[in-house]
């Protein structure tokens, strides 16, 4: 039997996803189903909230949540302002005993969000920081002002990536690397700075976390992606787009993340290949557009499709 999330990396299923597995009874082509923090910052202002979310989250079908470090951890005004700009507020949640809460709720934490700067300012933290919340997934997202379209600066991002996924290895943590829009930027006319980095890195220190809604928003082909990522796709980030009438709407409309099933990507066909890489959990992140503007009803509409199909 194939045991998922053990390609060339020779890493295998976290002790989270096993045990839930074990208590839910579930096959080894079932992956976690979780929900990506920055959906959630709106309805975790304090631990009675955030407990309430996290257990609708458990009813709607979810198994467990994605954490980001500097949503758990007390961070600096400018990322609030930042992400609040962005339309994805991050709320309060430095301020909540998170440890506590997954006890309460049964979640599990499937992954950790962290920058580049602190794995290598201090990986030590890091290791301990993923080790505390029982995953053995530490994930790089946000190159905030970075230009993926320097040939050089994606060059050293890469060896940086191996350097520190090497040192989180001999930590015994395994590290991802999430996309977004930006790495579909060319560095050469043949080459994309996602290709390159999936090029000159090692499975052995770096795998991914493929988010198909950015590639799908630049027009590329998300399916083609998870495809050449194969089993280095350890989890996957799932998202839906289409066009929701703001007002009294128009003729032309603007897109945006939409709830599974209700937008236009071809999920159905990127679900066949994800399980054919042989993920660990698909993780859901509808970021902002949300139906009645409720981050809850929005995952509990998602939970539907997911449900269907893990």
């Amino acid at each position: 039997m194939k045991q998922k999330g053990c390609g060339k990396s020779g890493w295998g299923k976290t002790d989270v996803i096993r045990d839930f597995e074990r208590e839910e009874g579930k096959g080894a082509d079932m992956a976690v189903k979780a929900v990506q923090q920055i959906q959630l910052g709106t309805v975790m202002g304090t631990e009675e909230q955030a407990l309430k979310t996290m257990r609708l989250m458990k009813e709607a079908g979810y198994d467990g949540i994605e954490l980001n470090g500097f949503m758990i951890k007390k961070m600096p005004p400018i990322v609030k302002i930042l992400t609040k700009m962005a339309g994805m507020p991050v709320g309060n949640g430095g301020k909540l005993d998170w440890k506590k809460l997954m006890g309460q709720s049964g979640l599990s934490v499937v992954s950790v969000h962290e920058d580049l700067g602190s794995i290598k300012r201090a990986p030590e933290e890091i290791i301990a920081e993923a080790e505390s919340f029982g995953t053995h997934y530490v994930v790089i997202t946000g190159m905030h002002m970075f230009d993926y379209s320097d040939g050089e600066a994606v060059k050293t991002l890469a060896e940086d990536l191996n350097t520190a996924g090497k040192r989180l290895k001999e930590g015994g943590i395994s590290l991802l690397y999430h996309n977004h829009n930006c790495e579909f930027l060319r560095v050469t006319p043949d080459m994309t700075a996602y290709e390159y980095i999936i090029e000159n890195t090692d499975p052995e220190y770096v795998n991914f976390e493929f988010d198909s809604y950015w590639p799908t928003e630049t027009g590329a082909d998300a399916k083609i992606w998870m495809r050449r990522l194969g089993e280095r796709m350890k989890l996957w980030h799932i998202n839906d787009r289409g066009c929701r009438p703001q007002g009294k709407g128009g003729s032309i409309l603007k897109s945006d993340s939409m709830e599974l099933g209700y937008g236009n990507m071809d999920l159905e066909g990127m679900t066949a290949i994800a399980k054919e890489n042989g993920i660990d959990a698909v993780v859901l992140e509808s970021h902002k557009n949300w139906v009645d503007k409720s981050p809850v009803k929005s995952f509990q509409l998602s939970a539907e499709f997911l449900n269907r199909h893990f």
